[in-house]
């Protein structure tokens, strides 16, 4: 079986490595000359835990290739994976272009029965998009055969996607044919042979289910939140309360962790993207709605808690950032909270010097020169008035505090994730703030 995945990014790049390391045969295409340049030579675009052997193993054995050329690999694949980038428009709706042009050319090239397949998250109706793409480049070509369209949405944690991938919790298929389903069957074979369920349904039902857990998810964190912050207000400490209620089999510890917002490529596109599905539909999705205003208002949090100890002016004033991406394992920066926070702060007059153990460069794309920036983590420290602990890097949980605390000018620490235990911390002279916590 000969897989082509187009598309080189975290979805691309992970799917077409993954499935060569079970035997296939994959080439991964992408129009960026230099991506495939580097690709070719072992320079990955991203940084994900265990994807470098993965690709190195498989390129050198043969079965993993790359080419900036659809015409030339689709001939005679038998699945033809569609994992491009769906940018978020201006009003919020998943922009389909990139999409729309591999589907068409999979029209243009295509000279035998395969099986399409949109692997990028996109919104219901999208597999109909792309069918018509594709069978008005068949038509023009007067070819009288047919492709198939499937949805096969990516279920992928960054920082943990080799894993995911190799052991999904489910594989989701939405399919319009018996022959798609037996392709697409024989494909992930050896991804259920421990039972992990593979899941077949309607194209739409498929399309749906990605936006839908996400959102879920999305939920849990900003609900989470919320209550952090009302447990503030009360003296409850929201720590109890999330072992309190994670103890529910219904509820369940993931994902009811209190934080500082959450970010990444998935969640917050997603989520604007479904609302405004709805809105097309006619369909105001009310709880969505308020997860994305309470996530945007949890970024400020530990702004507020700054401003609380310092005052509004922060002139003079200097801050030490632990972590910069989004989450821990990872250099993506998209939509990470420690963008806002950085931004509030210097907007009050504050320097900050950050570090992070991979995401540096990440950063000084999107922040520049507007914050300084360090190779370790005690370095950052020097001369802070207080430490803002941003993404809960592992290296960070236990640190040498009377190191951390020699370096600092004052004993301050924000904790953005509350991986910090307040009253060892206040024992020692800190002062602790969390995100509601005692």
């Amino acid at each position: 079986m000969k897989v082509t995945v187009v598309g080189t990014g975290y979805v691309g790049l992970v799917t077409g490595a993954c499935l060569s390391d079970v035997g296939l045969n994959v080439v991964c295409v992408d129009t960026d000359l230099q991506k495939i340049e580097n690709l070719k030579n072992g320079i990955l675009p991203i940084y994900e835990p265990g994807l470098q052997n993965i690709v190195d193993r498989n390129f050198q054995s043969g079965r993993l290739s790359f080419s900036t050329s659809i015409k030339d690999v689709i001939a005679d694949s038998d699945i033809a994976f569609i994992a491009v980038g769906t940018p978020q428009g201006e009003d919020g709706s998943a922009d389909l272009k990139y999409v729309l042009s591999v589907a068409s050319d999979i029209g243009k090239y295509a000279s035998n029965y395969l099986v399409t397949v949109t692997k990028s998250t996109v919104p219901v109706g999208t597999a109909e998009k792309v069918k018509n793409a594709i069978d008005t480049q068949l038509e023009n070509r007067n070819l009288n055969f047919s492709l198939d369209v499937a949805s096969n949405p990516e279920f992928l944690k960054e920082g943990d996607a080799i894993d995911d991938f190799m052991k999904p919790d489910r594989i989701i298929c939405g399919v319009e044919s018996e022959k798609a389903k037996d392709i697409l069957s024989k494909l992930y074979q050896p991804f259920v042979l421990n039972g992990h369920p593979l899941i077949f349904m309607d194209i739409p039902s498929a399309e749906m289910t990605k936006y839908a857990a996400n959102a879920m998810l999305a939920t849990k964190i900003s609900f989470m939140n919320d209550i952090a912050n009302l447990c503030e207000l009360t003296g409850a400490d929201v720590l109890s309360v999330r072992k309190g209620i994670g103890s529910d089999s219904r509820i369940g510890n993931s994902f009811i962790y209190p934080g500082i917002g959450y970010g990444g490529s998935c969640f917050p596109k997603d989520v604007k993207a479904l609302v405004k599905s709805g809105v097309e539909y006619g369909h105001n999705l009310r709880i969505l709605q308020a997860v994305e205003d309470v996530n945007d208002d949890q970024k400020n949090v530990l702004v507020k808690k700054v401003i609380q100890e310092f005052g509004e002016d922060l002139t003079g004033r200097s801050f030490a950032f632990w972590g910069l991406s989004f989450k821990p394992e990872t250099d993506d920066m998209r939509e990470a909270p420690s963008i806002v926070i950085a931004n509030e702060l210097i907007q009050r007059g504050a320097k900050i010097t950050a570090y992070d153990p991979v995401a540096i460069d990440e950063a000084k794309i999107i922040l520049g020169n507007k914050i300084a920036y360090s190779d370790n983590a005690y370095s950052a420290l020097q001369d802070a008035d207080a430490l803002l602990l941003i993404t809960e890097w592992r290296e960070f949980r236990s640190p040498d505090w009377s190191k951390v605390k020699s370096e600092l000018k004052n004993s301050i620490l924000f904790d953005g994730r509350n991986i910090y235990d307040s009253s060892a911390l206040k024992s020692k002279g800190f002062t602790y703030y969390g995100i509601g916590t005692k």
